[in-house]
């Protein structure tokens, strides 16, 4: 199960040319600076660029290529903006409903019951869209959105327009979206933050074309992408819940590389998660430390060490098991430890700075 999308472009002084296939349920994440052509794909695949050629074919089944073009209109998408552009004269429930009933009862896959669970709208069902929050909003949207049975569901920056109280409120819903729903989710973001806990999948987007696609969690590690290198660098770690500190208000995560204490509690046993380990938060000892306030230790070995953005400071890439962490050190520490492809250490991490 593939989306396969080969699109060109020519707009004025900007030129779209993708060429990219990426899984056929997950997320996906279009993720690049403003202006790098992701919401332009995002349209592409949406039917909204007639003048755009290319081949587009979803799970086997081809919505355009040099003698076939879908229409926008006939094209079963869900699409999320921005701003939800819900009907303020009509109720919650209203809104949910209003694609909901303009597609054919043997082609529903979502029911309004299911779509208001998963997005913790049941309470708010008769309640007008212009008495609820932004963020409840969004909610609405996108419930509106998956209540039309969509094969892809299209979200061009569904937080940009919302605080960071909103944004909190709303990502453990879209987090539930993509743990029990099975349509790929094509998601464009230029926050790696949102990505890094949304995304299984990255297109990392250039100048209207992709310089590199993967697995999430390889790509914001490695070495050769800015990712790695940017102020805010982080690895991603998933891990399953194997146990709880009720005393210390601690709970316990297991991986391939070891096992973590991380500060959070709303977390059940056997829980998949994921935590983002942000690479100024690494620590690296070439012994086991006795006594420590850190109480993450990670046995790990050095993949290899780059320069960073600041002069002083370097970038050393570590294994831990399956996964890879990112250590931002500053070169006298480099020096001091005499670092190395190959080197074994530990890496240490506070347990309240994994998010």
């Amino acid at each position: 199960m593939t989306v396969e999308m080969q699109f060109e472009l020519q707009r004025g002084g900007f030129r779209l040319a993708v060429d990219s296939q990426v899984p056929g349920q997950g997320v996906t994440a279009l993720f690049g600076r403003s202006g790098c052509g992701k919401t332009t794909l995002l349209r592409c695949v949406a039917g909204l660029e007639p003048a755009a050629r290319g081949r587009l074919v979803v799970n086997g089944e081809t919505w355009q290529d040099r003698t076939r073009f879908i229409p926008a209109d006939r094209r079963p998408i869900g699409y999320v903006f921005q701003e939800g552009h819900l009907f303020p004269h009509l109720s919650v429930q209203k809104n949910l409903l209003y694609g909901y009933r303009r597609i054919p009862a043997a082609q529903r896959v979502v029911q309004p019951d299911e779509a208001s669970r998963l997005l913790g709208l049941e309470s708010l069902l008769t309640r007008r869209v212009t008495e609820i929050s932004g963020g409840q909003r969004q909610r609405v949207a996108i419930g509106r959105a998956l209540l039309t049975s969509p094969r892809v569901l299209l979200m061009d920056e569904p937080l940009a327009a919302l605080d960071a109280i909103s944004k909190a409120e709303i990502l453990p819903y879209l987090e539930r979206l993509h743990d029990e729903l099975s349509i790929p989710v094509l998601y464009v973001s230029h926050s790696i933050e949102e990505v890094s806990r949304l995304a299984d999948h990255m297109l990392l987007m250039e100048d209207g074309g992709v310089r590199a696609a993967g697995p999430l969690r390889e790509l914001t590690t490695r070495g050769d992408l800015p990712l790695a290198h940017a102020q805010g660098a982080a690895a991603v770690i998933e891990a399953q819940v194997t146990g709880h500190d009720d005393r210390h208000h601690l709970t316990e995560l297991g991986f391939n590389g070891g096992t973590l204490l991380i500060s959070r509690e709303d977390l059940r046993q056997s829980q998949r998660v994921r935590v983002r380990i942000m690479a100024r938060d690494v620590a690296i000892n070439l012994t086991r430390p006795q006594d420590s306030s850190m109480l993450n230790c990670l046995s790990a070995r050095v993949l290899d060490v780059s320069d960073d953005p600041h002069p002083g400071h370097a970038l050393v890439r570590l294994a831990a098991g399956d996964a890879t962490l990112l250590s931002r050190i500053t070169k006298r520490s480099l020096e001091h430890l005499a670092l190395h492809p190959g080197t074994r250490v530990y890496a240490l991490v506070k347990s309240v700075a994994i998010t």
